[in-house]
């Protein structure tokens, strides 16, 4: 009996060491990941926290972008769809009016409009967001320059009719309408290229981005933005969305569809110059080369500089200590302001 007892004694020994070495294994892990010094503890932090990723832009996507020429001269409740697009411009064009140029990517989005002719220095914005150009004709200059640029694009009147439609209960010419669906179509029918590597234009932080600590910064809730006589582009702050509602000649924006006010996480303003070249009074902007704006979201406004190299070359936007802006996940509006036409920001 004393022999049996001493052997499972002696059993218990091993069992014990097994157990020591487990829990000083299990320790050593502890102290190596998680110690503050320990070189693992990022890796292990990613592994707990999922990866921030961008909302406004699919940057793994490599569908190209659609900009789309909008009509601005229709009032404040005659457009569709234009809250799915990522980035919106805004360039004066003749007569004192604006128009729009809407870009969207990966979206289905089934109503878009007005559409209106092109404009020649819109195909520049168009270009450095290596997108497919639709409208609805042209004038000469834009005639011209397509070709001569070689911008694959979508004219509702020449050749690609079957990507837009005219809405018989609208006045013409204020009443052609397409869709993303029928843009890609006639985009593939043409074999223009459906795809690109080259789409990404600003610099989007997952991050959100604060402006009110930085030179020049400046409370902005109202910003009024005067085109010309004709037309003012008004943004309101709302701070509990933290978004800008948009406004035309100071009527609420809102989509004909769900007449909901048209809103914007950020916008960019360029102050550029503009001249007539023609007597029916079409404009030309001077946007190769370089010059002031402001960069506006989360209730401030701080200045910046602004830089094209070239009619394709993506612009380059700078704080005035020259680093790159960095722009909030969300939709944009550029608008391109005459330079002798007065910017209102204000509390």
């Amino acid at each position: 009996m004393k022999r049996v007892k001493r052997s499972k004694k002696k059993n218990r020994i091993p069992i014990l060491l097994i157990l020591l070495f487990i829990l000083a294994f299990a320790l050593g892990i502890y102290f190596f990941v998680f110690h503050e010094n320990a070189p693992l503890k990022d890796a292990a932090e990613k592994l707990v926290k999922p990866k921030k990723t961008l909302k406004i832009l699919d940057l793994n996507s490599d569908e190209r972008p659609y900009a789309v020429m909008i009509d601005n001269n229709v009032g404040y409740n005659a457009h569709a769809g234009l809250q799915d697009a990522y980035l919106t411009y805004e360039i004066i064009v003749e007569g004192g009016l604006t128009r729009l140029m809407a870009i969207f990517k990966d979206q289905d989005t089934e109503l878009i409009g007005p559409v209106r002719s092109s404009r020649h220095y819109f195909l520049d914005y168009a270009l450095e967001n290596d997108a497919v150009y639709g409208h609805y004709g042209w004038s000469e200059f834009a005639k011209n320059d397509i070709s001569l640029l070689g911008v694959d694009n979508l004219n509702g009147i020449t050749n690609a009719q079957g990507a837009y439609w005219r809405d018989k209960s609208v006045k013409a010419p204020h009443n052609v309408f397409t869709s993303i669906k029928n843009l890609k179509a006639e985009a593939t029918d043409k074999n223009y290229s459906v795809t690109s590597h080259d789409f990404e234009n600003l610099n989007y932080s997952v991050d959100p981005i604060q402006l009110n600590e930085m030179e020049g910064a400046t409370v902005a809730n109202q910003i009024r933005i005067r085109y010309s006589s004709y037309h003012t582009t008004g943004y309101t702050y709302d701070s509990n969305r933290g978004v800008y509602l948009r406004s035309m000649d100071s009527q609420p924006h809102v989509d004909k569809i769900t007449n909901e006010q048209y809103y914007t996480k950020n916008i960019i303003i360029q102050k550029m110059g503009n001249h007539t070249i023609d007597n029916y009074g079409r404009q030309d902007i001077d946007d190769v080369g370089s010059g002031d704006g402001y960069y506006i979201t989360n209730g401030y406004a701080v200045p910046i500089k602004w830089e094209k190299a070239s009619r394709s070359a993506k612009t380059k936007y700078t704080y005035l200590d020259g680093n790159e802006v960095k722009v909030n996940d969300g939709n944009t509006y550029i608008e391109i302001q005459p330079t002798d036409e007065p910017l209102d920001i204000t509390e």
